[in-house]
């Protein structure tokens, strides 16, 4: 990469993130003269801690379904996969030198599962290409003429180029640099930004008993939001419970939903289901079944059969059952209690870490001021956004990186709207 900065651009690049290294290499390949400005000292900090390190490129899943899983506005995706879908990606990073693979035939990681090995082909690429560089640059603000994009200021220079892609990022993880820049920036030129939340983290709850399981994942549990305006929403994955709440893959999805609920409301109640999707009769039909075979044994042995020793113990306490009891001698109302309890136990969250713990920020530029097209805003003229500091995140396993890589890339062809 060229390190010696020259007064004036083609593109100016702000944010050296998957996004930002991503539209960097597009523009370079078409013989665009790109400077890549990053105000950290490193480039690519969050993503070399993606995945744990392991860097969880994408999935396999096709474009339809791989819009789907990020809700209403997953269409607004379209042009940016129809240019770079999973597969485009794969063969991208195979021509730049990394292999990556499906171990589970659906998340696609490099072979190496190491992300240090996706970075260092990143800077290969763009140093091949002649992108010129400049970390510790921090971009304070865009120049324009209220028309069209002339180029960015930083504390000690002026860069001039008639276009600039912002891919800053968003709010998570800001010990790894993230602090919102984007989204200053794009309101300074008249860019709606709408409400920021975390998103991909643990959960508070108000429930104590929780750190007493914390032991054993729950595979397969759904989470459902008990609230009349939102009882749709719903997930499902593997869930372990922490010392003050909740975590795992589909705590870390179902937190994207929760908190802007949170927020709104101060806490929000959860029913889980932890017995893999069992509803209350198929739950009391495993029971008198344990029964049978063993009429002798206790609650908890028959408990035991559908969920871990120190959950089962919890939720008799929940339910006021005496784990120590044979089924049939429970109350009535106990007994339908503990059955209902097991079908869909409460849990009340109350809270989370903050954007110190959020993988991703729910939230950014509005997409309505935003060209699917060609990542063009509607307001000026040659500014470009792409990655997280746009209003659009998904789940885990590949989601965020993908539309990352893949808007990066459409934002780099630099197409412009007609006049």
């Amino acid at each position: 990469m060229q390190n010696t900065a020259e007064s004036s651009y083609d593109l100016i690049v702000v944010g050296a993130g998957a996004a930002g290294l991503m539209a960097a290499i597009a523009a370079a390949r078409q013989g665009k003269n790109v400077l890549l400005l990053e105000k950290l000292s490193k480039i690519a900090s969050k993503l070399k801690a993606t995945g744990g390190g392991r860097c969880n490129l994408t999935n396999t899943l096709s474009n339809e379904e791989f819009m789907a899983r990020f809700g209403r506005d997953g269409r607004f995706m379209t042009p940016a996969l129809e240019a770079l879908d999973h597969r485009a990606l794969i063969a991208f990073f195979a021509e730049i030198g990394v292999e990556s693979h499906a171990p589970d035939g659906y998340r696609v990681f490099p072979v190496s599962h190491s992300a240090v090995s996706i970075i260092t082909a990143l800077e290969e690429e763009m140093e091949r290409l002649g992108v010129t560089l400049i970390t510790s640059a921090r971009v304070e603000r865009l120049e324009h003429d209220g028309d069209r994009i002339s180029g960015v200021s930083t504390p000690e220079q002026t860069y001039r180029a008639p276009n600039v892609i912002i891919a800053t990022g968003g709010l998570g993880y800001p010990q790894l640099g993230a602090e919102g820049d984007g989204f200053e920036i794009a309101s300074a030129v008249g860019h709606t930004v709408t409400e920021l939340f975390p998103a991909m983290m643990p959960l508070r709850t108000k429930e104590t008993w929780v750190a007493a399981c914390r032991a054993d994942t729950i595979p397969k549990a759904e989470l459902r939001v008990d609230l009349p305006k939102a009882k749709n929403l719903r997930a499902k994955g593997d869930l372990i419970f922490t010392s003050n709440g909740i975590r795992g893959p589909v705590v870390l999805d179902f937190a994207r939903e929760v908190n802007p609920l949170l927020a709104k409301y101060g806490e929000v109640p959860l029913l889980i289901n932890l017995t893999k999707g069992l509803n209350e009769d198929q739950i009391l039909a495993h029971i008198k079944n344990e029964i049978h075979k063993n009429p002798e044994q206790s609650v908890l042995t028959h408990m035991k059969t559908l969920l871990p020793e120190p959950l089962s113990r919890e939720l008799c306490t929940l339910a006021g059952a005496d784990p120590d009891t044979g089924f049939n001698k429970l109350p009535g109302a106990v007994r339908d209690r503990l059955i209902r309890v097991l079908a869909w136990t409460p849990l009340t969250v109350t809270g989370h870490d903050g954007f110190k713990m959020a993988m991703i920020t729910r939230g950014g530029v509005s997409l309505k001021e935003i060209r699917p097209e060609s990542m063009e805003s509607k307001l000026l003229k040659g500014l470009y956004f792409c990655g997280e500091v746009m209003n659009l995140d998904g789940p885990c396993g590949g989601y965020n990186l993908q539309w990352s890589f893949s808007s990066g890339y459409l934002a780099g062809q630099l197409r412009t709207s007609p006049a």
